[in-house]
């Protein structure tokens, strides 16, 4: 084997051009499909940490009526149970829970104003006393709400950085007074997202989908809640989980346990859902994926190419070396000794070019990397399978040459001119 090897490159290396013309086609197919599929990865790296917020991994349990999110500004809904914190326990023996929240949620309140200004697009919620660890907010200034402000049904608020820019402009908004449905709410802080989390804005459609909360958030503690709004409403579940990869199982398992609480009439259409912006996510890179897919299928083609430029140059190579094979087998070589020796060359000028294929392409994930503005991210198994699949190709190419080599009679060989 050794001596095929030495032979092999010896004959390469004799046609340097020719033979890098030839390994050509398989360079250029290794290399596109290592950037396509680094570019894919990048890509959905990229979703992922764009929606998900670069690892808050919470999942929401909203309860839903007839398609759209429960409405109970009028009334509240007959079967729907007030949850309490004996629900949190429940919650957290589900496998990837690892912290649970309860709150209500108004979006789009009308009468949240201060002084004369409204806050016409702003969320206002009711939290409980896990809901800003488990959001993975923090307090940037004044004060978070205390166990009394709970438990007395204070009237205090916190708002985030968007509502204070909205309502308070350059204003220290510590101390002052928000109106919600007429009743005085003191703000007590300002919360901000404890990572420091910056999507990547590309387009109209990336920003309104960042940007969908163009008031900003109240928050108030959630005892308070009846007084704004009056009615004993059913609350939304926030669950932060584990890890990304468990989002999904834990948002499935969390709605089947708040549905099995409910006693609502058949054919109500109520039912709590879970959603998470890793299914978003995941949504976004199935399609990325699958466009992706038609990219690698169009980039292998090149590597059918580069196969038959390594069966047209062996069937050249073998005409050229007929006397060699002749006077070999003339002197006892085996047709085994022969086909392997041109099978070897065919072998190593294909993993030649799969070598240099992955180096290209290496070179150039980094390249649609800094472009595109995406991250890097090499796949080891698309090298190993990409250089795997070179070796195939030499086979695979190189067997018709070989045997063709095999078969020569040596009579015919040595006459050969």
């Amino acid at each position: 084997m050794l001596e095929n090897i030495r032979i092999s490159l010896r004959g390469i290396w004799s046609h340097k051009m020719r033979s890098f013309l030839t390994m050509l086609g398989i360079i250029i197919g290794i290399a596109a499909i290592i950037a396509i599929v680094s570019t894919i990865m990048g890509t959905n790296e990229q979703i992922k940490s764009n929606l998900i917020g670069q690892g808050n991994n919470t999942v929401e349990a909203t309860l839903m009526q007839d398609g759209w999110e429960a409405d109970f500004s009028n009334q509240s809904i007959a079967g729907v149970p007030v949850f309490d914190q004996s629900i949190i326990d429940e919650i957290l023996e589900i496998d990837g829970a690892e912290k649970a929240s309860l709150y209500h949620t108004r979006t789009w309140v009308d009468s949240l104003y201060y002084l004369n200004t409204s806050l016409s697009g702003a969320t206002v919620l009711g939290i409980d006393e896990n809901y800003l660890d488990c959001a993975g907010l923090s307090v940037s200034r004044g004060r978070g709400f205390s166990l009394r402000d709970h438990v007395s049904n204070a009237k205090v608020a916190l708002i985030d950085q968007t509502a204070c820019d909205s309502a308070f402009g350059g204003q220290d908004p510590l101390g002052k007074t928000l109106e919600i449905n007429r009743e005085p709410f003191t703000v007590v802080g300002v919360v901000t997202m404890r990572s420091a989390f910056e999507p990547t804005i590309n387009s109209m459609e990336d920003y309104e989908l960042y940007t969908q909360d163009s008031g900003g958030k109240v928050y108030i503690p959630d005892k308070s809640w009846p007084i704004v709004f009056r009615y004993d409403e059913p609350v939304s579940v926030m669950v932060r989980a584990a890890s990304t990869d468990d989002m999904a199982p834990v948002g499935r398992e969390l709605a089947n346990l708040l549905n099995g609480k409910l006693s609502v009439k058949e054919g109500a259409k109520v039912s709590y859902q879970s959603s998470n912006l890793a299914e978003e996510a995941a949504q976004l890179q199935q399609l990325a994926s699958s466009t992706n897919a038609m990219l690698i299928g169009i980039a292998s083609i090149s590597l059918l190419v580069g196969g038959i430029g390594v069966m047209n140059i062996m069937l050249v190579s073998v005409t050229e070396r007929t006397r060699e094979i002749g006077l070999k087998k003339a002197l006892g070589a085996p047709r085994r000794t022969i086909m392997l020796q041109f099978l070897t060359e065919a072998i190593l000028l294909s993993l030649m070019g799969g070598v240099v294929g992955v180096v290209v392409g290496i070179v150039l994930s980094h390249v649609i990397a800094a472009v595109a503005g995406v991250p890097v991210m090499i796949s080891g198994l698309a090298i190993l399978v990409a250089v795997g699949f070179s070796m195939a190709v030499g086979i695979i190419f190189g067997l018709v040459p070989s045997l063709k080599a095999s078969e020569l009679n040596p009579i015919d060989a040595l006459r050969y001119e």
